[in-house]
């Protein structure tokens, strides 16, 4: 394996694992000439049964004082520099009420760049609750970032909407106009609908005849409004799956398929037979639906026979910045990104009708947030628009409006949001929204983060999760032109191998390939890869190698990293 820069090599002095990094770099002095060498001293902190010891004090002593803390993972880490040739030496003391450790206490020498020590606590004060983290020890995802959400909005529900409240989900900086309609396109966002809208509480008009959700909240809502999907163990929103209880919502005789639990990810079916989306319930014995007879389909037999294929919701922050980016951009990001010697090429998804980059969807299928709000309030919750005016799968006595049921109304009189449909009022929500705002998840140091995102470009994975791209020119808002964003997608189609291929093809994506999904957000993401078949970020990563993947050799390098250098990336990931 090649560190830059680096070279390991253990030692093993009475005991004690002592990892020594020599790196020959030495830097400039900020007051002069002078030479200073870098040094760090690291390491894990754990009771007699390998559990993390957090909050132990490490204080440093001799040629420079410090003092840090243990963090949840039982891991500290001291940086800092001395003058080259400095007899520079450290005792190195973990402390602890109620703890005796072995070593007591150990020495470290600026004749090296950085020493990593390890202690092992006892006594009855020194009981760790999970597993430390080695050199040694494969990483350990720990799990979504607790704390406020890092991008979206409160749940506003009229009468009671706020859009003071509303702002926190859009851009800063937005010009008043615009910052209103993003306020009101946000609160339009949360609708919720029935078949009619003659239920209270259920204003909207226009639900299936067969749906996954009654409303875009419903499914957009981790770590907050324009997310992605809830679930009992969130952080931020501690709900179970909206999904159980909108089966029989109503009056519906709906029953729940099994690939959807009361802890899972909101879930879509598309059979593979012919690429369609269809719906896990319909509106029949609903309340509003009487006369409606229309069956769900037998997934049990769809799954037996291999023909089903799932998808949860995707988030949807930020999106107006991936919108505004030019196609030139996007395709000279993929050139200089490709790399044959990683197995990494890729390829758009482009529009039929004017052969541009489409760039939002699992597999790119859709030009524009637009096309993407309108295709998602058809097929998953049955509403007809201008975009997509017809009924899907009707049976006959199942459909009760006339269509399109959601139409901009020029009789209407009232602001920019009132005057428009929905789905140009999902549309700005979207596109006006604040990208998601990176924070460091619990315990972790901005040096490991940092230490992170470097191991994420050498071992490949920024080569097509792009860590930045630049808007061009935007008509709709100044914040949208020429900025700088980060959110580590290419937003090009790749082959992800036999593994996690769903076997559904749309436009140019095959049955193995996606887009690359943006990993900002991450840090609050309850649920990965397309199918949400996982919560455990690691095993997401490892998902990406199979045959036939342009993963494989990337994650290659992943395996080989050192078990810290993985906690490390895992770390910077959920730090996004």
């Amino acid at each position: 394996m090649l560190f830059k820069g680096r070279v390991r090599a253990g030692v093993v002095r009475h005991g004690l694992r002592l990892l020594v990094l020599a790196d020959a770099l030495a830097v400039q002095s900020v007051e002069g000439r002078a030479r200073r060498l870098a040094f760090t001293i690291s390491g894990t902190v754990a009771d007699e049964r390998g559990r993390a010891l957090e909050g132990v004090s490490i204080q440093l002593s001799g040629a420079t004082r410090g003092t840090t803390m243990t963090r949840a993972n039982g891991t500290y880490v001291i940086d800092g520099t001395v003058p080259a040739g400095v007899p520079g030496q450290w005792t190195v003391r973990p402390t602890r009420s109620g703890c005796r450790f072995v070593p007591s206490s150990a020495t470290a020498s600026a004749s090296t760049a950085g020493t990593v020590v390890d202690f092992t606590g006892s006594g009855e004060s020194c009981t760790g609750t999970i597993p430390a983290v080695t050199h040694d020890m494969p990483a350990f995802d720990p799990g979504p970032r607790p704390g406020p959400p890092g991008a979206g909005g409160p749940v506003l529900r009229p009468p009671n909407a706020s859009e003071e409240q509303a702002a926190a989900a859009c851009l800063p900086g937005l010009a008043a106009p615009m910052l209103r309609l993003c306020e009101q396109a946000f609160i339009r966002f949360q609708k919720v609908e029935s078949v009619s809208g003659t239920l209270p509480g259920e204003e909207g008009a226009g639900l299936g005849p067969t749906f996954n959700g009654n409303g875009c909240a419903m499914c957009h809502a981790q770590p907050a409004i324009l997310g992605s999907a809830p679930a009992p163990f969130s952080p931020q929103r501690p709900i179970p799956n909206p999904q159980v209880a909108l089966a029989t919502l109503d009056g519906a005789r709906n029953a729940v398929p099994p690939f959807i639990t009361p802890d899972g990810p909101i879930r879509v079916v598309r059979f593979k037979r012919d690429n369609d989306v269809h719906g896990v319930y319909t509106i029949a014995g609903r309340s509003d639906a009487r006369r409606c007879a229309q069956a769900q389909p037998d997934f049990a037999a769809h799954a037996a026979s291999g023909d089903v294929a799932l998808r949860i919701p995707l988030s949807l922050f930020g999106l107006g910045l991936v919108e505004a980016v030019s196609d030139a951009t996007l395709r000279a990001n993929l050139a200089e990104s490709s790399r044959p010697e990683l197995g990494i090429a890729g390829t758009f998804n482009t529009s039929p009708n004017d052969g541009t980059i489409s760039r939002f969807g699992r597999k790119a299928q859709d030009k524009s947030l637009l096309l993407f709000a309108a295709e998602a309030y058809n097929v998953e919750v049955g509403v007809t628009n201008e975009l997509f005016p017809e009924e899907r799968h009707a049976e006959p006595g199942c459909a009760f409006n006339g269509i399109p049921e959601d139409i901009t109304d020029p009789t209407r009189v009232g602001t920019t949001s009132e005057l428009t449909s929905d789905i140009q009022n999902f549309a700005f929500a979207i596109r006006l929204s604040a990208p998601p705002t990176p924070a460091l998840p619990p315990g972790a140091t901005q040096a490991e983060v940092d230490d992170g995102r470097v191991e994420f470009e050498n071992i490949g994975c920024g080569n097509c999760h792009t860590p930045t791209l630049r808007t061009s020119t935007s008509n709709l808002d100044p914040v949208l032109s020429k900025v700088a964003f980060h959110p580590y997608s290419d937003f090009a189609l790749h082959h992800m191998g036999v593994g996690l291929a769903d076997g559904i093809v749309q436009g140019a994506a095959g049955p193995d390939q996606f887009r690359t999904t943006p990993l900002w957000g991450l840090g609050q993401r309850l649920f990965f890869l397309h199918d949400g078949r996982t919560t455990d970020l690691v095993q997401a990563v490892e998902a990406h190698a199979s045959t036939g993947s342009e993963a494989n050799t990337v994650i290659t390098n992943f395996n080989v990293l050192s078990g810290r250098d993985q906690q490390h990336l895992i770390e910077f990931l959920r730090s996004l």
